[in-house]
């Protein structure tokens, strides 16, 4: 039994020496990290924007009835070519018939009844004001006439100008409201094509109308067409919370260009703004028009700031905002940093 002891005893004391012994790290202090830095100064320049939006015509418009009701013919197709005045489509002219017919025959007796009280008012019959209540109706009924002659006019709808259908809305035998969209036109045989971009805050501010731009679409490869800042909103759109502005393509003839085709424009503007011009380098976590820099606040510590990215230049990054009062930022070795960190500025 006291062997067995032993035995024991002396197993656990060789497992003892054989395990490894642990040994303690010492405790490592931050780093000064080398990095390099560069003077940041405002400058003035022409910016160049990228834009993309979809083409349409400034003359593009939804026809509709001024009345409701059943609409009896339609008269083209989406995609057909139209004329300025044609007639595109018609209402059930009953009703329509019915009322213009009797404001008619209402006006005949105005008419009659005017003429009598004229005639018995010059014989001293009828007196004044009855006369002139007979021409008060007859006026009225003449007022009438004329109301329900345009109505029974507006029940058709006429091409405002030479171009295209682009949608039909309603079919025929619909009964419809006054309003209802029922045809959507542009006047794209007149050439007015222009591109409808949306722009940012800072982009609207900057474009002026009669800036120049160069126009692209995947419709038209390996073809690029001028064109023109001719308007730009004076709000924004409440549903996308961006700005748009129209950019007008120069000539007359677009084939290949159709109402609502993707397309892109880089404009030069004519304005010049200040900004910082800093390198990709310089630039951390940046994601459209926000990003990420760090400044050297004094001789050895760095802060990283939010910057507002204007837009890119060749292999330049644009900055409108987010640098002012600071004038030393990290161009290398900011992959290594946080906020706080000591430096090193080696040349």
């Amino acid at each position: 039994m006291k062997i067995q002891y032993l035995i024991t005893l002396f197993g656990l004391s060789l497992l003892a020496a054989c395990a490894p012994q642990k040994q303690e790290q010492p405790q490592k202090s931050d780093d000064t990290i080398p990095v390099k830095t560069m003077e940041v100064t405002k400058e003035e320049f022409y910016p160049s924007y990228s834009v993309s939006g979809q083409f349409t015509t400034e003359d593009e418009s939804v026809l509709s009835f001024k009345n409701g009701g059943i609409i009896r013919t339609i008269y083209v197709r989406e995609g057909d070519a139209i004329k300025k005045g044609q007639l595109l489509a018609t209402l059930d002219m009953t009703e329509i018939e019915a009322i213009t017919g009797q404001a008619e025959i209402v006006l005949q007796k105005a008419e009659r009844d005017y003429n009598r009280a004229a005639n018995l008012y010059k014989d001293s019959v009828a007196t004044l004001e009855q006369m002139q209540n007979a021409h008060t109706a007859l006026e009225i009924a003449k007022k009438q006439v004329a109301n329900a002659r345009y109505n029974r006019h507006t029940a058709s709808i006429y091409a405002t100008t030479s171009g295209y259908v682009l949608r039909k809305f309603a079919q025929e035998g619909q009964t419809v409201g006054p309003g209802t969209p029922i045809l959507q036109i542009n006047g794209a045989s007149q050439g007015k094509w222009v591109l409808k971009a949306g722009v940012s805050d800072l982009q609207w501010a900057a474009i002026s109308v009669g800036d120049k731009a160069v126009i692209t679409t995947d419709a038209l490869p390996n073809r690029s067409i001028q064109g023109t800042v001719t308007a730009r909103s004076e709000g924004s759109d409440p549903m996308a919370g961006t700005f748009w502005i129209n950019i007008r393509l120069s000539g007359n003839s677009h084939p290949g260009i159709a109402s609502g085709l993707f397309g892109k424009a880089q404009i030069s503007t004519s304005h010049k703004i200040p900004a910082w011009t800093l390198p990709f380098s310089a630039m951390l976590d940046s994601e459209r028009d926000k990003g990420f820099v760090f400044v050297l606040t004094d001789s050895n510590t760095v802060k990283k700031i939010p910057v507002t990215i204007d837009h890119l230049a060749d292999d330049k990054v644009i900055i409108a905002h987010g640098l002012e009062g600071y004038h030393r930022i990290i161009l290398e070795g900011n992959a290594y940093l946080k906020d706080g960190s000591t430096v090193k500025v080696v040349q």
